[in-house]
């Protein structure tokens, strides 16, 4: 990894609760290859992070999801932790600034329980996605496809299942976020909501 994404800036939307790992290992990785990433949250200062259902370190807040406009973002990724997207997606500004990033057909990545947000904002029906295995009914009920795979990507969206994926997830996101946005995918969904009942 070198600049592949250089003067891009990346929203990762998180807040207590967040697996620890799976928010500093993408962060490290776009941030290596150039990208300016973005904590994101539903609070101010600080979110605590865990290691499984241990209390690990805090991490600072950039902005909270009321002050950030997902139109200055090149691309999004979501990190898991089981209380992190229970609480996300409980939260009307946060399910809103997830479902922008896939009318704008931007680039997300989504690891084990990131996929809840996904569910919430209504952006799974018709795509294929994996995550941690619990969220498998919730993929389905919600339309979509769910996959045992250590790394899914289409149409921009990027999903893995667990940390020990990362590795597959962090290259995965680079390439996807190099790429840019998806204007064929934008297009299908606006037309997807024109004509929705």
């Amino acid at each position: 990894m070198a600049d592949e994404l250089r003067g891009k800036r990346i929203a990762f939307l998180a807040t207590d609760g967040v697996e620890q790992v799976e928010l500093t290992d993408p962060w490290k990785a776009v941030e290596s290859a150039g990208a300016e990433p973005e904590l994101i949250s539903i609070k101010p200062d600080q979110i605590q992070g865990v290691n499984g259902m241990d209390k690990a370190d805090t991490f600072t807040v950039d902005k909270t999801v009321a002050e950030a406009n997902p139109e200055d973002y090149d691309a999004l990724v979501l990190p898991g932790g089981v209380a992190n997207p229970d609480k996300l997606r409980t939260d009307e500004d946060a399910v809103s600034f997830v479902r922008r990033f896939f009318e704008a057909g931007k680039p997300v990545g989504a690891i084990c329980h990131g996929p809840w947000t996904l569910v919430e904002a209504g952006v799974v029906h018709g795509r294929t996605l994996t995550s941690w295995p619990s969220l498998k009914t919730d993929i389905r009920n919600a339309g979509g496809t769910w996959v045992d795979e250590e790394v899914h990507t289409e149409k921009g969206l990027v999903t893995s299942r667990k940390p020990a994926d990362l590795p597959a997830f962090c290259a995965k996101i680079i390439e996807e976020f190099a790429e840019g946005v998806h204007a064929r995918q934008a297009e299908l969904t606006r037309q997807a909501e024109q004509y929705a009942p």
